[in-house]
């Protein structure tokens, strides 16, 4: 049975968290296909800029990414001070 979000995420106990994110079924998110010979590899880059950009949006700091054929590792840092900063109207700008 899944656990509840916030039961996994703690920030009083820590601020960082390695996430990682697998496809299923075989699905290349990257790279190159051996079975197909298709490659996926322009997908690095649309990752690569999205995961940036989610990040300044969700006051989240990027430590460290490595995005895989099939999956992604990622070390964030949550910035709850950060967070804590904004105004009504930032987060409903974000």
């Amino acid at each position: 049975m899944a656990t509840a979000r916030k039961r996994q995420v703690s920030v009083t106990d820590t601020k960082y968290y390695h996430c990682i994110l697998r496809c299923v079924r075989r699905a290349y998110l990257c790279g190159e296909d051996k079975v197909t010979g298709q490659s996926y590899e322009h997908r690095r880059g649309w990752i690569e800029d999205k995961l940036l950009e989610l990040a300044k949006v969700f006051c989240i700091d990027v430590c460290a990414y490595a995005v895989m054929s099939n999956h992604t590792h990622t070390v964030l840092y949550v910035g709850d001070i950060k967070a804590k900063r904004l105004s009504g109207k930032a987060i409903i700008i974000r």
